[in-house]
């Protein structure tokens, strides 16, 4: 899951970084000769980053929940005590904190986004300041939590590793990893 994981977020990031430089870009309708080209590409680059986001971070969760459940099941089925499953539990909870706020800022960003955008009929003057500052803290959160969901990942990838440690131990004890003869 490391890998998988930090390919996808490193993508995702990227994809916010590039919709966030795309921001720049986009030039005032006001300005004579401005084209509305730059805000198309910048709004199309952000609903596939933030889609991308999302799906990053609903990827976390359903991996914590998947291996919490293959915890539970297999610590129950070799008797290997709540320990494991507790930590689990920890960590899941650890990374869900930061999975709310990114989902929150990057909602609320684009909200902003839409709210600043002259064809929207809106008379907000300060959403254009507001969505930059919202976009900045974004990239700055969403990079933060994508780090701390790559530590708990990996810390859960070592707990898995020690319950298969313990389970190949007590499965060789028991002998019920010995190939079945043919009669």
């Amino acid at each position: 899951m490391n890998r998988i994981f930090s390919t996808l977020a490193i993508i995702s990031n990227l994809g916010l970084g590039v919709t966030f430089i795309l921001g720049w870009t986009v030039i005032s309708p006001d300005v004579e000769g401005a084209t509305g080209l730059p805000l198309t590409v910048h709004f199309l680059t952000a609903l596939a980053a933030l889609t991308l986001t999302l799906l990053v971070h609903a990827i976390v969760l359903t991996y914590f929940m998947g291996t919490g459940r293959w915890i539970e099941e297999t610590s129950q089925a070799y008797q290997l005590g709540i320990d494991s499953r507790e930590e689990n539990i920890r960590l899941k909870y650890r990374t869900l904190p930061g999975m709310v706020a990114c989902i929150t800022l990057l909602i609320v960003t684009g909200g902003f986004g839409a709210a600043s955008d002259p064809g929207a009929g809106l008379n907000m003057p300060s959403a254009k300041t507001i969505h930059m500052l919202l976009a900045c803290a974004s990239l700055l959160v969403n990079a933060l939590v994508s780090f701390l969901e790559y530590q708990t990942i990996q810390r859960n990838g070592r707990l898995i590793e020690e319950i298969m440690t313990s389970v190949r131990a007590i499965r060789q004890e028991r002998g019920l990893d010995q190939p079945v003869a043919a009669e």
